[in-house]
């Protein structure tokens, strides 16, 4: 992967960046009708988004490749499902055509980072059982299925929750299971790749 710089959105990026989490969603396969409904725009709206959390995108150049927005608590109006000391990664979207390349597994370790910084136990969230791609993105990192704590809020829309322990006993205290030593998320997945 060449060097893509992680990032807070621009406001001139907003658009661009909301525009590649719908195309995301909307490429995954086995979705369960293909289109999003309302939710479109929720997903588009990272302007939304940043006004409540912080919303970061994967750069190379001035091409935007990825987007997450990164919940640092409960206090955030886009917490879901939250415990008190939990952050929680929501609504990861890399660009169909950069998918492969590392773009998720960097979003996904910027908000790790993030978390630990912030002094967070543990990073949360929630994924659809037709997006398999990112379960195993989310296994590589450490997070481990949580299913007493999965939440389906439409019929159609099953969610499955996933947790990653960042202090205490667990795979996160000393880096990722298996990696030997503390490895980023990322170079695991490059590694992995």
């Amino acid at each position: 992967m060449s060097a893509v710089e992680i990032r807070p959105a621009r406001p001139e990026e907003y658009a661009g960046a909301g525009a590649i989490v719908v195309a995301a969603y909307r490429a995954l396969p086995g979705a369960p009708t293909g289109e999003l409904g309302g939710y479109a725009a929720e997903l588009a709206d990272v302007a939304g988004r940043a006004a409540g959390a912080e919303v970061l995108v994967a750069a190379d150049g001035t091409a935007l490749l990825g987007c997450v927005t990164f919940v640092r608590d409960p206090s955030s109006p886009l917490a879901e499902h939250l415990w008190p000391d939990e952050a929680a990664i929501r609504m990861l979207g890399v660009d169909p055509a950069a998918q492969g390349r590392g773009v998720g597994a960097a979003l996904v370790d910027a908000c790790v980072t993030r978390a630990r910084a912030a002094g967070r136990a543990a990073v949360f969230l929630h994924s659809t059982p037709w997006m398999a791609a990112a379960h195993r993105l989310y296994e590589r990192a450490g997070f481990q299925r949580t299913p007493g704590r999965d939440w389906q809020p439409l019929p159609e829309v099953p969610l499955l929750a996933f947790r990653l322990a960042l202090v205490g006993p667990g795979p996160a205290g000393g880096g990722v299971p298996g990696a030997g030593g503390d490895m980023s998320v990322s170079e695991i997945c490059l590694r992995d790749t």
